[in-house]
């Protein structure tokens, strides 16, 4: 791989004996970074002999190059070998096939055994291995594991192995799996003793107590002879699933998050017509508010497919009447609070604020109580198909602390995330307990949240960064707190939508 503009050596596979057409076991894991040019080189050697582990004696078979990308756009690259100087390796090809194995909705753990195997040795018994393939929708054949070799023994047990559902059926139960034992041969013309075919789905009987079986044949063995029963038996003796999901599995399952904004509109901040107010509109830079705005709801906003936020005031007089509101729509439409994309929410607040009088207390806990609401109506549905993410921006400590924190102990249990931005100067020191990184956060009854669910930062710490900083600092524990949760109610993914070429992450249900 290049790193540097040098090239480094990753790994290397197991070496395959007298064969021209090896198909390696070996799987390399490497890191896909989108935002990268990732390089890739992979050798191919013929190897001489237990010392030959250095490359350089070894005959070099021909070289290939590409990168991460074009094997992950098109999962399955096969391009020809060179030779050093650009020449062509004769006819040789290399084929690299790629999965993602960090969303690998977990891996198995399964046992195999066999008895009463053919024998195909003469002055000893066979010495036998087993393979598994995936058959693949082409109807093409993928090596998913092989097992050591058990010497001199028509009725091996094979040691236990784990393999990801993904490479092992690609996670669908019912994808046809083909398996071969095989009597090694040194000189690698391995003996085929049978076969049987089997799914996933067939393997999960050897849950528990349960064994399953197969009948190991060979075909031609079928067709010449008469009283030919099988060429021995192979048997799961166990099976263990381990499921893990990954944020991108929930979000390539089609879950969107829903991004909503809450503006504190109290008098603290100043009358916004001087400079000196944190919500002063100057046409050249952007307050502190809107930057904070603008780097969360930019990397929120490739995860809704419908790009439109819920945008909040809070501590505020507010039209007709002017009384004072913690929850108002800030394009004050109380049906539909929602904005078209960060640049509606832009403009709303823009076009709010000549119309309201700053006003008090800083209280946060009735916008949390809004959202939570929503999220809890999306929680009865019991898919993993909305989470919400709320961002709070206020310039001083909360003035409804207890009511604050029994409203984040009882949003823990829902689809959601709150991010606390302070803005200005204040001392924020108050605020810190919210975010239960220093301890487990309480409500007032001493009821602990079931997740961690609130990250705090003043915007002054980023001042001087750039705002994609800030966006990675506050946004860097939501896929952990997406998985938590859904784990927690274990709703798996949703079923990823058929992607047509214009979809964006799955389409709004």
């Amino acid at each position: 791989m290049q790193s540097q503009g040098q090239w480094v050596e990753v790994d290397r596979s197991e070496v395959i004996k007298s064969n021209l057409n090896p198909v390696f076991a070996k799987i390399f894991t490497v890191d896909y970074y989108f935002e990268e040019v990732q390089k890739l080189r992979f050798e191919v050697y013929d190897s001489h002999g237990q010392a030959g582990v250095g490359t350089h004696d070894d005959d070099f078979l021909g070289g290939m190059e590409c990168t991460v990308g074009q094997i992950v756009a098109q999962k399955r690259v096969t391009k020809p070998l060179f030779l050093k100087y650009g020449k062509f390796a004769g006819k040789s090809t290399i084929t690299v096939i790629s999965e993602e194995i960090s969303g690998n909705n977990g891996y198995v753990e399964l046992a195999f055994r066999a008895k009463k195997l053919d024998d195909k040795d003469l002055f000893s018994k066979s010495d036998p291995f087993l393979e598994i393939y995936r058959i693949d929708d082409d109807s093409s054949e993928q090596l998913v594991y092989r097992t050591e070799v058990v010497k001199n023994n028509l009725s091996p047990i094979w040691e236990p192995f784990k393999v990801s559902l993904n490479s092992l059926c690609s996670c669908e139960e019912k994808r046809k799996l083909r398996c071969v034992v095989w009597d090694y041969d040194s000189r690698g013309k391995h003996d085929f003793i049978g076969e049987f075919f089997t799914t996933f789905e067939e393997m999960q009987k050897a849950m528990g107590e349960n064994k399953v079986q197969w009948e190991c044949m060979n075909p031609k063995y079928k067709i010449k002879k008469r009283n030919y029963k099988n060429s021995g038996v192979v048997v799961l003796l166990d099976l263990k699933i381990h499921r893990v999901y990954s944020f991108l599995d929930y979000i390539m399952g089609g879950c969107q998050i829903h991004f909503t904004v809450a503006i504190d509109f109290t008098a603290s901040n100043g009358d916004p017509r001087n400079s000196c107010s944190l919500h002063y509109i100057n046409p050249y830079q952007p307050n502190e508010y809107l930057k904070a705005l603008v780097a969360v709801g930019e990397i929120c906003q490739d995860y809704d497919s419908d790009k439109k936020f819920s945008a909040l005031g809070f501590g505020a007089r507010i039209p007709p009447k002017y009384e004072v509101s913690h929850d108002f729509a800030i394009n004050f439409n109380p049906d539909n609070d929602e904005c078209e994309g960060i640049q509606g929410v832009v403009e709303s607040y823009q076009s709010c604020l000549p119309k309201i009088q700053l006003y008090g207390p800083t209280n946060v806990a009735p916008i949390i109580t809004k959202v939570a609401r929503v999220a809890a109506d999306e929680e009865r549905t019991k898919e993993a198909s909305q989470y919400f993410i709320l961002l709070i921006l206020t310039d001083g400590v909360v003035t409804d602390m207890a009511d604050t924190r029994e409203a984040i102990v009882r949003a823990s249990y829902l689809p959601m995330s709150i991010i606390i931005v302070g803005v200005g100067n204040a001392d924020f020191t108050d605020m810190q307990i919210l975010d239960g990184d220093d301890g487990v956060l309480r409500s007032p009854r001493g009821e602990p949240v079931l997740r961690d669910i609130v990250q705090f930062v003043p915007f002054r710490d980023f001042k001087n960064a750039s705002p994609t900083a800030l966006a990675k600092c506050v946004l860097a524990e939501v896929p952990k707190q997406v998985v938590e949760y859904y784990s927690y109610k274990a709703f798996p993914p949703r079923c990823p939508q058929p992607h047509t070429p214009d979809s964006s992450l799955g389409s709004p249900q």
